[in-house]
């Protein structure tokens, strides 16, 4: 924790920090009596980048800013999960998130076999001798590839956030739930209307390749559990954050109403009208929507009381993809998988631009460098820190409702 929050430049980051909170800036309507203004938080997914997250979200509430509805994927749903469950609502939760990250050894996440391990340390550090690594191995890799779909298990990961998440009593979704619904003391709109309405959400993104489906717990945990508040959160994460063939995919079994047809909840949800599945089998949420920033948008083009943050860890559509070979081609391809859905709301929404903080982490580091040591994690969390002081200082809050209200009066007008 020393090299994260008592170097130099950490240190001055809080102080504009605190400078900012002392400002008395407005960045929401909506805040408690402790004087912690609420905004609503969707970060996006990027393998170990999601260090420079927890640098971002620890700039935010030491502002005096607090987490009220969360959405995330992959990276970005681990973060949001812990910050939703690490305790209410109304608390500062970075320190903690850091805390365990700090004491968890990164590379302990890549749980497939000796082999395996090698080939992964060989290809994050460039080494040579991948090839014939594989061939001396072509058995192990061969079935891990085409029997379990993935090299590694996942089962570390999903232990170790079991494991951290029980110590604070959170061992269900239906613990989870509880503690959402322990709203903060004095919540109050500044403009005097009634909050009565407010409830936190909370949005982990997967993508269920055996409908074809872009699935969105928990609200739609009902299409495939019996007892939804009986499931772990750690699971749920798990489905959000499995690469394809660095994790095995999840799949889950005894789906409810399994053999029906137009089954109705399977189509409001997901506009799937065909057969309900005996098992579903879940990968990345990243390759349907890396960054969920639509999740929590207002359909009816009213000003929000609270604004939807969103923080990005990606560089996109910065520079063109040369598509030289088959490595080039397949990068190329999931790059566009993962943000095509997204760009495509922003495009439709171009007033989100003034909620985006650019962490843009990956120009710097590798998202999939699990082996990354803690001199490189420490320069990810201040970079993520040091976008954050950029972000605040640049937000506007009347002049992004001001912009919302022209969107809103253009779309009346329209009708």
């Amino acid at each position: 924790m020393k090299e994260f929050l008592e170097n130099e430049e950490f240190q001055a980051l809080l102080k504009a920090a605190d400078e900012i909170g002392a400002s008395g800036k407005r960045f929401s309507d909506i805040e408690d009596d402790a004087g912690h203004q609420y905004v609503d938080l969707v970060q996006e997914g990027g393998g170990v980048l999601g260090v420079a997250l927890v640098g971002y979200t620890y700039i935010l509430e030491r502002v005096g800013l607090r987490f009220f509805s969360l959405a995330g994927t992959s990276a970005g749903a681990i973060n949001t999960m812990m910050i939703a469950a690490l305790g209410p609502v109304t608390e500062a939760k970075s320190e903690k998130i850091l805390d365990i990250l700090s004491r968890k050894n990164l590379f302990d996440l890549v749980d497939g076999r000796r082999p395996v391990k090698k080939l992964i340390q060989k290809a994050i550090r460039g080494e040579s001798g991948i090839w014939f690594l594989v061939l001396f191995n072509l058995s192990l890799f061969y079935n891990a590839i085409t029997r379990q779909l993935g090299l590694n298990p996942g089962k570390n990961f999903e232990e170790w956030i079991t494991e951290e998440l029980s110590k604070v009593g959170i061992k269900t979704m239906g613990d989870l739930a509880k503690l959402r619904k322990q709203l903060p003391s004095g919540l109050k709109d500044i403009n005097g209307s009634s909050v009565e309405e407010l409830e936190p959400k909370l949005a982990i993104i997967a993508a269920d390749i055996t409908t074809h489906s872009k699935t969105e717990f928990p609200r739609m945990s009902e299409l495939y559990f019996a007892d939804p508040d009986s499931q772990t959160p750690a699971a749920l994460v798990r489905t959000s954050m499995s690469i394809p063939l660095f994790f095995e995919p999840v799949t889950l079994s005894n789906i409810p109403n399994q053999g029906t047809t137009k089954d109705k909840k399977w189509i409001e949800h997901c506009r799937y009208s065909g057969p309900v599945p005996a098992s579903v089998s879940f990968v990345d949420g990243g390759l349907l929507s890396n960054f969920p920033i639509n999740v929590f948008h207002r359909s009816d083009g009213g000003v929000p009381r609270m604004p939807t943050f969103g923080v990005r860890l990606s560089t996109y559509r910065e520079e063109f993809s040369n598509i030289i070979g088959l490595k080039n081609m397949m990068g190329a391809m999931i790059s566009s998988m993962r943000q095509i859905y997204d760009y495509d709301f922003l495009k439709r929404n171009p007033d989100y631009s003034q909620l985006i903080a650019h962490v843009d982490a990956d120009k710097e580091f590798n998202w999939l460098d699990f082996e990354i040591q803690r001199p490189e994690q420490v320069k990810m969390f201040l970079h993520g820190a040091r976008e954050a002081i950029e972000f605040l200082n640049k937000f506007n809050w009347d002049h992004y409702k001001k912009t919302r209200g022209i969107l809103a009066e253009g779309s009346k007008k329209m009708k």
